[in-house]
């Protein structure tokens, strides 16, 4: 079956075919939820919150752009609406820090590693640094998406660099005395 007609049988609300949808695209959204979640049960309450609003919602894709740009916004948006329920962001001074690059030397830190310190930076910090440097999302975009100023974007992303530099750093000259 081609994707246009399980769209539009998942239209008319068929359970095979959103049966298949789930099939088809669960594990990528997945790994979206993963992005924006404290954890792996988080994210799979993220999945499943997700599909439920793609369902509800899918007669309204009118087969304008990419279908799966479509499914990960929905996925992104349930993501970020549970913080913003949450107000976990701060109002800072847009000149309180400076931004910093993280230079990561791959073979001594692991896709799983630095997943687990994106997973544990506070979420005002984890949420920003995911739309921004994962999903290439501007500064005034995510400060739309997330109900923020442009400053408070900025200065969280910086912090969050901050964080995992500090992470990386103490991580891998851990593992470069171990191997000496």
């Amino acid at each position: 079956m081609s994707l246009d007609q399980l769209i539009y049988n998942c239209q008319k609300n068929d359970t095979k075919a959103q049966s298949e949808l789930y099939e088809l695209f669960s594990s990528k959204l997945f790994s979206i939820c993963l992005k924006y979640s404290r954890n792996y049960a988080e994210a799979e309450d993220n999945l499943q919150d997700s599909f439920i609003t793609i369902f509800k919602k899918i007669k309204q894709y009118k087969n304008k752009g990419s279908f799966e740009g479509w499914l990960k916004r929905i996925t992104i948006n349930t993501a970020l609406q549970r913080y913003r329920k949450q107000k976990v962001f701060d109002i800072v001074n847009e000149d309180a820090i400076e931004d910093e690059e993280v230079d990561i030397d791959e073979n001594n830190v692991s896709l799983d590693f630095l997943l687990s310190c994106i997973q544990e930076l506070p979420d005002r910090y984890r949420l920003v640094f995911n739309l921004y440097v994962l999903d290439g999302y501007s500064h005034k975009e995510i400060s739309e998406m997330l109900e923020i100023n442009l400053g408070t974007s900025k200065s969280n992303l910086a912090r969050a660099r901050v964080i995992l530099k500090e992470k990386i750093t103490t991580y891998t000259s851990g593992n470069n005395s171990q191997s000496l």
